[in-house]
């Protein structure tokens, strides 16, 4: 990685590790793997910062497999760029996609199948041994979802930095929330990093969150302090569970 992508990502992603208290001496995290730009950046980052963060941590990454009916995601590329960086690599194959697409078929199925991924993750990182499961939101992420939460749900609500499942007794922490989506972009381009470019969910661009994100980025047309406006926001909602 070059020195400009370097400090580019790790000084904001070990900023938030430290905000958060996102890791601790001995863990071993999980690395959830969706194929996306995001998830290989946050992967990538947690590597680099192995030999930097004064704490000793093991990586694993895992890959949900949702088990679409007529296609089938393809992991080589992806266990060949975990290997190269000596991480090891995990795919668990469900009927996700078959439950909710097929079985349920829901007409808003993002939220539902949010919840069962982050749920076989947890479980498949459990069974690792692993004691935290690293996720790949950011800012922009972050963004959205509480403007979500606001227009469609009524509420002040976002995911946390970090937090601790009391029931799966496994903490999840979301080391990108300083970055955004434009710097993952760059660097899954310049790393030539293995993203998954064939979209398999039919209801991809066809969200509520996508119209939120491009509502985000008319605004940010206009005026580019608009994102960061809303993020700090965000800080000092995510301050009061500090």
């Amino acid at each position: 990685m070059s020195n400009m992508i370097s400090k580019e990502l790790l000084v904001p992603v070990k900023r938030a590790i430290g905000d958060f208290n996102m890791i601790e001496d001995g863990d071993s995290i999980a690395v959830g793997v969706s194929g996306g730009k995001d998830s290989l950046t946050c992967l990538l980052a947690l590597k680099e910062l192995q030999a930097i963060l004064p704490v000793k941590y093991q990586l694993h990454a895992i890959a949900i497999d949702l088990g679409w009916i007529n296609e089938t995601a393809d992991w080589s590329a992806i266990a060949a760029f975990c290997k190269s960086i000596d991480v090891p690599f995990h795919v668990e194959n469900t009927r996700i996609a078959e439950i909710i697409f097929e079985a349920r078929q829901e007409s808003n199925p993002c939220s539902l199948c949010s919840r069962m991924r982050n749920g076989a993750l947890v479980i498949k990182a459990k069974a690792l041994g692993c004691n935290r499961l690293a996720l790949g939101h950011h800012a922009d992420d972050a963004n959205e979802t509480i403007l979500m939460n606001m227009f469609y749900a009524g509420k002040i609500k976002c995911f946390s930095p970090s937090a601790y499942l009391d029931r799966k007794e496994i903490h999840i922490i979301r080391p990108l929330v300083y970055i955004r989506e434009s710097l993952t972009i760059r660097i899954a381009k310049k790393l030539a990093l293995p993203v998954h470019t064939k979209k398999l969910c039919p209801a991809d661009g066809q969200t509520k969150r996508e119209s939120v994100k491009n509502l985000l980025s008319s605004l940010e047309q206009e005026d580019r302090e608009i994102p960061v406006r809303v993020l700090s926001c965000l800080k000092d909602y995510w301050a009061k569970d500090v």
